[in-house]
């Protein structure tokens, strides 16, 4: 097996272990993530449910380490949000339910940012190609950055330890970098700005 073949083929594992949705990102099945991904329609995906999952402060699992390219090609890594609370979320434009969430993240992070609270933001763009996920996020007027899942070859996804099963999921890092909280499915800015909060004031 050459070193390509083998860097798919891990790469189609890795995906497989993390979204456990049946079937996996490297089958034929028309109604896996990827599948969904590479359809662009937005049609017949069904998400999470929007279950809110709080995680007290002695519980939290190791920090998440976040590094890689963003959509624009420039590099970041989560080491430079450590002391500031860091609001991950999963999407791609390909998700019905991550375009109509878009709105509501960004006047969050609007709001945060004009009231220069001790909170950052980033997208994680899942199995899509930068440029398209880049397209959206101009179009949606989302100002915080996205990095690109696709160029990652889905590391990025592993290093959220499990939490992160659908496309969209919404995580809200402490100031250590651990998962506080988590929103399976998609956020409203009422609840987003909840959990910002609670988390900030902890």
């Amino acid at each position: 097996m050459s070193p390509r073949t083998t860097s798919r083929y891990a790469g189609c594992l890795a995906a497989a272990a993390v979204l456990l949705l049946g079937g996996t990102a490297c089958t034929d099945d028309p109604n896996s993530v990827a599948a969904q991904a590479k359809a662009g329609d937005q049609k017949g995906y069904v998400s999470g449910d929007g279950a809110v999952e709080t995680i007290p402060e002695a519980d939290r699992a190791e920090p998440v380490e976040l590094s890689g390219e963003l959509l624009d090609g420039t590099a970041w890594d989560s080491a430079t949000a450590r002391g500031d609370v860091l609001v991950v979320n999963v999407w791609g434009s390909w998700c019905a339910p991550c375009v109509a969430e878009a709105p509501d993240l960004q006047k969050v992070w609007s709001e945060l940012e004009a009231e220069r609270a001790p909170v950052r933001f980033v997208g994680i763009n899942f199995r899509e190609d930068p440029a398209r996920g880049a397209a959206f996020a101009k179009k949606a007027g989302m100002t915080y950055p996205s990095l690109s899942d696709e160029e990652s070859g889905g590391v990025l996804i592993l290093a959220l330890q499990g939490k992160a099963p659908t496309v969209p999921t919404t995580l809200v890092l402490d100031r250590e970098g651990r998962i506080a909280a988590r929103v399976n499915g998609p956020v409203s800015a009422s609840t987003l700005r909840g959990l910002v909060d609670d988390v900030v004031g902890t």
